[in-house]
């Protein structure tokens, strides 16, 4: 388990939020609701396949206003739509009572663990860290979670580990992960876990670096 709750009969929780960030005119960072809910959907779902899970269902905890509640959802809609799966019900709340001067949402995933394959695998990172307008601007760069579902299904890869605000080398030093790492700032937050840490089928390395393409280093 990397930052997920493992509930009795195999369920996962997971989580993310954002706050100072949206459409609000004191926030912090000025950016669309359906990206910040798409971003915060990302690092749940990540969570979820780091657990060996698959959500099935949402809450979202929206602080913004009532407002807000339709762009948030589109955003979650979107993320579903791009890795092409049908995205679980998602249900939530709304502060209604009180107006906010910052947007705040918090993303939750409810998802049931699948025994995986116990495979032998090489650790590789995918996609460059990115924080704050970078991840809108260099959106190329970061990690593609249709391609890692993608891989998933297709046994390529049997470990999902993403990055957060520890950088690359924090989370390898929490793998116990050592040797050469990548040619990147392995120390820079990764934001909202635009680098992805995968284990891949050590049989199935080629295939893996055709799949994955540019942002795909191997780490030791």
């Amino acid at each position: 388990m990397r930052n997920g709750v493992l509930l009795p009969n195999g369920f996962v929780l997971t989580t993310d939020n954002s706050a100072g960030i949206g459409e609000k005119n004191d926030d912090v960072v000025s950016t669309p609701d359906e990206i910040v809910s798409y971003f915060a959907a990302r690092v749940a779902l990540l969570e979820q396949w780091a657990a060996g899970a698959t959500p099935v269902s949402i809450v979202v905890h929206n602080f913004s206003g009532d407002g807000s509640w339709s762009k948030y959802v589109a955003g979650i809609d979107k993320l579903f739509n791009e890795i092409g799966v049908k995205c679980p019900e998602i249900t939530g709340s709304s502060e209604t009572n009180m107006q906010t001067l910052q947007s705040a949402i918090a993303v939750t995933m409810l998802g049931k663990r699948v025994e995986g394959n116990h495979k032998e695998i090489c650790w590789y990172a995918y996609g460059k860290p990115s924080v704050g307008k970078e991840v809108i601007t260099d959106s190329n760069k970061i990690a593609n979670l249709k391609k890692i579902s993608e891989a998933i299904n297709e046994g390529l890869v049997h470990r999902v580990w993403p990055v957060g605000s520890t950088g690359i080398k924090g989370e390898c030093d929490r793998l116990g992960l050592c040797g050469n790492l990548v040619d990147w700032d392995v120390e820079k937050s990764a934001g909202p876990a635009t680098t992805v840490l995968l284990g891949i089928d050590i049989s199935k390395e080629k295939e893996a670096k055709l799949h994955f393409g540019n942002y795909f280093e191997a780490i030791s």
